[in-house]
Order: C-alpha cells, then structure tokens, then sequence
C-alpha cells in the first residue's frame, strides 16, 4: 500500500511535537501492516467527512484518511478530536 499526504495534513504534521511526530510515524507503521488493527481504531466517519476513515494516534490525535485506489490511502488532515469534528 502506498500514503499520499494532503498539503492539510503535512502542515499539520510539522506543527506536532517531535514526540508526537514519533508516535505518528509507529502508528503509520501499524497502519501499513494491518489497518484495522484494533490499536488503530479505524472508523468510518460521516457528515463532512463522509467517505474517510479515521484512524487514532494516540492520546486525542486523529488522522483522517481516505482510500483512492485500491493500494493508495491519502492522509488528509490531522487534528485533535475537538478540532476535526466541531
């Protein structure tokens, strides 16, 4: 499988702490391995982001990602819980 990043999502990937960065990079490991594993909490979303998936980081760090094609996912946006869904 290969991840496309949004312009959204590396902006907000640079503003993270470079631990969080770390965290970042293990669960984007994870997610290549097996993207349902159950650390992940992979979830469809809806509202605005109908037809994303979400995927946890950690802690209140969310990813929202979307599947392109049948082997590319594209990371769109990264945020807080609070800041993606309000």
């Amino acid at each position: 499988m290969k991840i496309l990043l949004h312009r959204h999502f590396e902006k907000q990937y640079k503003k993270l702490l470079p631990d969080e960065q770390r965290r970042f990079k293990e669960r984007r490991d994870l997610f290549l391995e097996d993207e349902f594993h159950s650390s992940l909490n992979n979830h469809a979303l809806r509202g605005k982001y109908a037809g994303c998936r979400s995927i946890s980081v950690g802690g209140d760090l969310r990813v929202v990602c979307k599947r392109i094609a049948p082997d590319i996912v594209i990371f769109v946006i990264m945020g807080t819980h609070s800041e993606l869904y309000s």
